[in-house]
């Protein structure tokens, strides 16, 4: 058997992180045993589809590495319409479907209960229009192999006669879903756990029409830190965000194939290789997988420190620019000076958890003048302060070279004379400089920075304490 799987999202929204958790579940598992990943757009939402959401999928794909061209599609569930209704055709001519004209309302007044299901009233009434209801089997269990969870059993009696198609006629998820896999040939349906409870919905639909059905594979739920579903109306859960933010890919693909699962040798950060190699489905954990966003920050910030210094400043360019996701940083695109960046970017390198915050680190070289952050100036500009400064920029001027260690001696002597240590001394000198209270190296700074300027905003700090 040739392995087929598929993965197949609604272009209705951002990308889900767990979305593209299972897309790569889907890539890795079809490239360990030779065979095909598809893409499928599940489009049949015409009202919440929208051409932007579709791209961005592609887009987010591309990104963690399951790119345009490696696989087969995208194919689009709306271009199928014709298979889903002959689907449904076929199964009501066999007696496996009915049409029923029940409301919910009309169910839930015969029954009493508005969480009871379907209670089969139109079963043997014999009518020719209407939803179209699957027949469920009254007897016997429907067992689903599934090689994550085992072999999970409903009994058949307690399933209820569940919609295919609508009073149009048009094919709801279950059906269409089921379809197109047969279609598509597909062997292996790697998905959500979320959807566990369709499938033995959807495993009578194979059996129905006449096709063995796939091997399954549900993956564990991804939950928030109070164990809860991960929402996107309540957590970050978009795939674009991270991206934007300054999350490398290999980081995030790395961190999303733990979830629920583990490498051997008690790692947890390895190459993408390893992962490829050791990932076994019949491995991962059944139960809800953390998105743990702080584990995530850190495991970025190890990625970031192991590139090399010409790729990290590479990685940063779209955040020292701007792009049509991520804003311009705060400084004119032509006062940016690429010489100066290469000279604080390893200093940077070591500091930073996603690469976003390239641009507050560095923000001071580009700009006429620092935007002060008005706490740390309160912190700093103390009593003293005014005169501290002066001695600074006194002693910095009679420096005879302008180097790190010049400018950390002279500026321990000032510090000396007013019983001060280094790290109280520097602190009014960086606030004036860089306008923030933390950052990179104060010294290695000012010399990027140069004489002139950093005489010129002690000064301008030395007026506003005035």
């Amino acid at each position: 058997m040739t392995v087929r799987v598929r993965f197949a999202p609604s272009p209705t929204g951002m990308f889900h992180v767990g979305g593209a958790r299972s897309a790569l579940q889907n890539w890795i598992y079809a490239r360990q045993h030779g065979g095909a990943f598809v893409l499928r757009i599940e489009d049949t939402d015409a009202a919440r589809n929208r051409p932007e959401w579709t791209e961005g999928i592609l887009n987010a794909l591309d990104w963690i590495g399951i790119e345009r061209g490696s696989y087969e599609g995208p194919y689009f569930q709306s271009a199928n319409a014709g298979e889903h209704r002959a689907a449904a055709d076929k199964l009501y001519a066999a007696g496996r479907a009915y049409f029923c004209d029940c409301t919910r309302e009309d169910v839930q007044a015969r029954t009493g209960s508005q969480y009871q299901g379907y209670d089969g009233f139109c079963r043997d009434r014999g009518l020719t229009a209407g939803a179209l209801r699957f027949r469920t089997p009254d007897e016997g269990n429907t067992v689903v192999v599934d090689l994550i969870r085992g072999e999970p059993t409903w009994e058949n009696k307690l399933l209820e006669d569940f919609v295919i198609a609508r009073t149009d006629g048009s094919p709801v998820f279950l059906l269409a879903n089921v379809v197109d896999d047969m279609t598509m040939g597909i062997t292996h349906v790697i998905r959500a756990e979320e959807h566990l409870s369709n499938t033995p919905k959807q495993q009578l639909l194979w059996d129905a029409l006449g096709v063995k059905p796939p091997i399954w594979a549900h993956v564990p739920v991804v939950v928030n830190e109070k164990r809860q579903k991960l929402s996107k109306r309540r957590d970050k859960v978009a795939l674009e965000a991270y991206r934007d933010e300054g999350y490398l890919a290999d980081t995030m693909r790395n961190y999303l194939m733990l979830l629920g699962w583990a490498p051997s040798g008690n790692r947890e950060i390895v190459p993408w290789s390893v992962i490829e190699e050791e990932f076994r489905l019949e491995e991962v954990n059944p139960s809800p997988a953390f998105f743990d966003e702080k584990k995530l920050r850190a495991f970025n910030g190890e990625y970031i420190r192991a590139l090399e210094p010409a790729a990290f400043a590479a990685a940063c360019r779209p955040w020292l620019t701007g792009t049509e996701t991520i804003p311009p940083p705060p400084w004119r695109p032509e006062d940016f000076d690429p010489a100066a960046f290469d000279a604080v970017a390893p200093l940077a390198q070591t500091r930073i958890a996603v690469l976003s915050e390239i641009v507050p680190n560095v923000d001071f070289l580009f700009v006429p003048s620092p935007e002060i952050d008005e706490a740390a100036w309160s912190k700093a500009m103390k009593d003293g302060a005014a005169d501290l400064l002066d001695a600074a920029a006194a002693a910095f001027n009679a420096l005879p070279t302008w180097d790190a260690e010049s400018l950390k001696a002279a500026l321990e002597e000032v510090g000396a004379a007013r019983g001060l240590k280094l790290g109280k001394a520097q602190a009014p000198v960086r606030v004036a400089v860089t306008g923030r209270g933390v950052g990179l190296p104060l010294f290695e700074s000012l010399v990027v920075l140069g004489k002139e300027r950093t005489l010129a905003r002690i000064e301008a700090a030395r007026a506003r304490l005035i």
